[in-house]
């Protein structure tokens, strides 16, 4: 049978999906909506830069040119990179750009026979049953739709893009009764450089949000009006956001991303004696948890501005919640060009925004909402069965079950990539990228649909246990050492990639560690 593969997206992970299945004899079809690759990072605010320190953020095989010494990188420079990444690998001729993917469907196999297969496509492997995948493909250039054929599908779609998540209020509250402009911060990004710094010159700017496109877009309001027109911040719920300097963000591997540090999880699918020792170490998973909290607290004048999280560090890393702050983001604070509101509520009125237990409104020309994206939703929307549909997202309850956080139990011939996140998400895909490749060519064993639906659910109330109310950010970032392992043993390749006992156990892990991965064996 025909092995046509056809990959949408040319992010960060449809660029490692690529490379990958090229180098495993396959030919891809690369569909990309954009002119130019990169996903997120071709798309973004200004003044962002990488939120993990270059070595953990690189590709195992194409490291940073020598050009770049900051241990932060600009968005700029984070997308030369990616670029360099493909034209090293000759990656260009496989992408059609303007491509936009309107809709995939599942042709050949009735659902009533699907819901009989007791392995995944029937098989257990990729290309196992007699269906293949219908693309529907609109041209943005032409506005011309074309349906292509594939036997198997990887979603590189990401989930920080495209279907913007705007907070639903009364039709009598809502941004309509607004006399000022109200703008998403994906709207912001996607602006040019001169029409952004035009767009919020001289204007009174309320931002909503607390993550990082919220305090990079304060830090740059506050930059362009200063004290004469302040950016006022509206947070519902604050992060533990960390300085780019100082003993935390250097020793935050040494803390959380290391052997011995997942040893002191209950983590998915280990033998009862882990789970006696996570129990055990316990208290030390809480102190240092503790610890990360106290020493943000003397650091930043958190406490002062009522931004001390209701919730424990650890939540925040373990649903990928933690982000870099914007430098000088306290100073602007301090100086009054920043103004933070704690709320849990707001509505617009026709001078501006009420927060919550206020009667004065915010008085605002500009209004811009870093409220985050609908990333399932936006997964959902791409499948034109409703039954696919509902697998993927069963409950607003449940996670995307994916059974290696790649595959789904009852989507045949299909993968996902970059959707689960991890504390650094350049080196997670790229093993998944790895893990995938092997199963298209045939080299991977899987279990039974049961048995991967088990291990779904182990996984889910892994990410409720320790993600808390944000487990729906799918987050593997403080287990992620014991998730990659499972993908190395399903290689057959030896999960443990330091040399010597202490290096590890008490080493980060990082990029470097999987290296060579694909051409070892145990």
């Amino acid at each position: 049978m025909e092995r046509r593969v056809v990959i949408i997206g040319a992010g960060i992970s449809g660029l490692l999906a690529c490379k990958y299945s090229v180098e495993k004899g396959f030919d891809p079809v690369v569909f990309e909506a954009e002119d130019r690759i990169g996903g997120v990072w071709n798309r973004t605010i200004q003044s962002t830069k990488l939120q993990n320190v270059k070595d953990g953020f690189r590709f195992s095989d194409f490291d940073w040119p020598a050009s770049v010494q900051e241990i932060f990188p600009s968005h700029t420079e984070v997308l030369d990179y990616v670029e360099s990444y493909a034209r090293h690998f000759n990656l260009y001729p496989y992408i059609k750009f303007h491509s936009r993917v309107i809709n995939i469907d599942f042709v050949g196999e009735s659902f009533e026979e699907m819901k009989t297969w007791d392995l995944w496509g029937g098989t257990g492997m990729a290309f196992g049953s007699k269906g293949k995948w219908h693309i529907t493909v609109l041209d943005t250039e032409t506005n011309a739709t074309e349906v292509h054929q594939a036997e198997f599908v990887i979603l590189c779609i990401g989930r920080f893009s495209g279907l913007p998540n705007i907070p639903e209020l009364p039709p009598t509250y809502c941004s309509k009764v607004f006399d000022g402009k109200v703008m998403h911060s994906m709207e912001y990004s996607d602006m040019e450089k001169s029409a952004a710094v035009e767009l919020i010159k001289g204007k009174r700017i309320t931002i909503v949000g607390s993550q990082k496109s919220a305090v990079d877009l304060a830090v740059e309001c506050a930059e362009a009006n200063g004290v004469k027109y302040p950016c006022v911040m509206i947070q519902r719920n604050p992060h533990w956001l960390l300085p780019g300097n100082g003993f935390l963000i250097s020793h935050v591997g040494h803390l959380y991303f290391n052997r011995f540090a997942e040893l002191c999880l209950h983590k998915p699918g280990q033998n009862v004696l882990y789970w006696l020792l996570a129990t055990v170490l316990s208290p030390l998973r809480w102190g240092i948890s503790k610890f990360s909290e106290i020493y943000l607290q003397w650091k930043l004048p958190l406490k002062k501005y009522g931004l001390v999280p209701r919730h424990s560090f650890l939540e925040d890393v373990s649903s990928c919640q933690t982000c870099m702050l914007p430098d000088n983001f306290y100073d602007k604070v301090e100086g009054g060009s920043i103004i933070i509101k704690r709320s849990q509520s707001f509505r617009f009125c026709k001078e501006g925004l009420i927060v919550g237990g206020e009667d004065k409104p915010i008085s605002s020309d500009l209004v811009i909402l870093a409220t985050g994206y609908k990333g399932d939703q936006k997964l959902k929307n791409i499948f034109r069965s409703s039954v696919f549909q509902k697998y993927l997202v069963p409950s607003p309850a449940s996670t995307i079950p994916l059974y290696r956080q790649v595959i789904h139990p009852r989507i045949p011939q299909l993968a996902v990539i970059g959707y689960t996140e991890g504390f650094a998400n350049l080196p997670s895909f790229e093993i998944r990228c790895h893990w995938l490749t092997h199963l298209l060519d045939g080299n991977i064993k899987l279990p039974s649909i049961g048995a991967m639906e088990k291990d779904t659910a182990r996984w889910e109330s892994h990410m409720k246990r320790y993600g808390r109310r944000n487990f729906r950010r799918s987050c593997v970032g403080t287990s992620n050492i014991w998730y990659n392992d499972q993908l190395c043993k399903d290689m057959n390749c030896n999960p443990r990639r330091k040399t010597g006992f202490l290096a590890e156990w008490f080493q980060p892990y990082g990029p470097a560690d999987y290296a060579g991965l694909a051409d070892q064996k145990r």
